[in-house]
């Protein structure tokens, strides 16, 4: 007898039958995850600098307008990398 769990999981699979990916564009995300962690790095290190820069000087509008930023930053990045994903997975 199958679990609701395997039943559901089998419904599914009828529903949206998951993509098997290739070796290269298994790869290709791997380098892709591995591209858009660094830029997230740099982004945090480039505006944290400024932050602590700001908050050194005890200017908490200009802290809040960076962290601003820096959240945009990430969105935009975060975006970019989904769509370059479903690119490479042919969605």
């Amino acid at each position: 007898m199958k679990s609701a769990y395997e039943l559901a999981m089998e419904r599914l699979q009828k529903q949206a039958p998951s993509k098997v990916l290739s070796e290269a564009q298994k790869a290709e995300l791997a380098e892709l995850d591995s591209l858009y962690k660094s830029k997230v790095a740099q982004v945090e290190i480039q505006i944290g600098d400024d932050i602590q820069a700001a908050q050194a000087q005890q200017d908490f509008a200009k802290v809040d307008e960076l962290r601003e930023r820096l959240a945009q930053q990430r969105a935009r990045l975060d975006a970019d990398k989904e769509e370059r994903r479903r690119r490479i997975r042919g969605e």
